[in-house]
């Protein structure tokens, strides 16, 4: 049977030059991807192309990835994939033997982590989990040789993540999906009359009940009292910061995630009086969140090239601002509009942010606009 196809939506540009893994199954599938790699400059630009946000929706099914890569350089889209050999049935029998010998693995994996006892007792019995040198084959149209080019390496590296959240997204990539991996283990537990943790095991899921409506307004956190080491007014703005950032994320399902380096800024923006470690361009970071929450700090960092109508339009918006003959002679490099010691910079939500140069620094300058000529207005004298 072959398993059906999950899809993943576009992950939004991400901020920093971290690791692409947090786990350690998703630094061997990176491992695996670079080792295998020809040519370091496609791999550079790859993890460009993935944290700028070019990877389009990925479709995860047996044995293959795929997604629409958009080049930044030609400004073309590629139907790239990547593709991972499937096991055998054999080898599934003996991986589901090595999941069924331990209750702690298969409770691991439905908890979103990968033992490595689980890998290396499969490992022993002939069964490779984990890609290796080699295993990852590049499917991509571009005019590039390089294997893999930089739109199958900007593919592979946002797998990564999915694999950190998901560690049943490279099972399905090795040939089943989460259903067909525990119906042969439910069926054992269906045979154990008697157990109720097996009869609860092998019974269908419960739908889960609606949950209750948001509470109104910021939560009440309780006094926390004094002890030696702890700071309680931390702990207190740490407790309502929580409760804050969770409310947000129940109201809205869309909201982005947010990695360690922009969530850093939002708290920063949030708690002015909060200590927080001190790190190169956090203040200007901090003040671009101010003007424009994620989508402030995102076009602080990240130029991108936008549909040339929408900058056709923007032109023509501009150019009324003034009389005819007096317009500044202005610079336009991807989404960013120079003139002078004034600068627009176009979101991926088409709403233009004005910026102002600082001592040869651009700072943001005031909260973002859907008319870009009533940005520039806002911080003209």
């Amino acid at each position: 049977m072959t398993p059906a196809a999950r899809g993943f939506p576009a992950f939004p540009p991400a901020r920093g030059a971290g690791s692409f893994a947090r786990s350690w199954w998703g630094r061997a599938w990176v491992k695996a991807l670079e080792d295998t790699a020809l040519d370091e400059a496609q791999l550079r630009q790859g993890r460009r192309y993935a944290r700028a946000g070019y990877v389009g929706a990925i479709t995860a099914s047996r044995g293959r990835l795929s997604a629409v890569v958009r080049d930044y350089e030609d400004d073309t889209s590629y139907h790239t994939a990547v593709l991972l050999e499937p096991l055998s049935g054999a080898e599934w029998d003996r991986f589901l033997r090595q999941v069924g010998a331990e209750v702690g693995h298969l409770a691991a994996l439905l908890d979103g982590d990968v033992p490595p006892a689980l890998v290396a007792a499969a490992a022993d019995a002939g069964v490779r989990l984990l890609p290796e040198v080699g295993d990852l084959d590049p499917d991509c149209p571009c005019p590039g040789f390089e294997l893999p080019c930089r739109h199958a390496a900007a593919l592979a590296y946002q797998t990564a993540w999915l694999l950190d959240a998901d560690p049943f997204v490279l099972l399905l990539l090795r040939g089943r999906d989460r259903d067909e991996l525990l119906e042969p283990l439910r069926a054992p537990a269906r045979e154990a009359a008697g157990d109720p943790a097996a009869a609860a095991f092998a019974a269908a899921p419960v739908p889960l009940p609606d949950p209750p409506p948001l509470p109104d307004g910021p939560p009440e956190v309780p006094s926390i009292p004094p002890a030696p080491g702890v700071e309680p007014q931390v702990l207190e703005m740490l407790a309502l910061d929580a409760a804050l950032r969770a409310r947000e994320l129940l109201a809205d399902p869309d909201t982005p995630v947010l990695d360690e380096w922009a969530d850093a800024v939002r708290f920063a923006a949030t708690h002015p009086r909060a200590r927080v470690p001190d790190r190169p361009g956090l203040d200007r970071a901090v003040a671009a969140w101010r003007a424009g929450g994620p989508a402030g700090l995102a076009v602080l960092a990240e130029p991108w090239t936008p549909d040339p109508a929408v900058l056709a339009h923007a032109r023509e918006a501009l150019a009324a601002t003034w009389d005819e003959g007096e317009a500044p002679e202005a610079l336009v490099r991807h989404n960013r509009w120079t003139a002078g010691p004034h600068q627009l910079r176009l979101d991926r939500d088409g709403r233009w942010h004005p910026y102002r140069d600082r001592a040869g620094t651009w700072w943001p300058a005031g909260p973002p606009h859907r008319d870009p000529a009533s940005a520039l207005l806002s911080v003209l004298p």
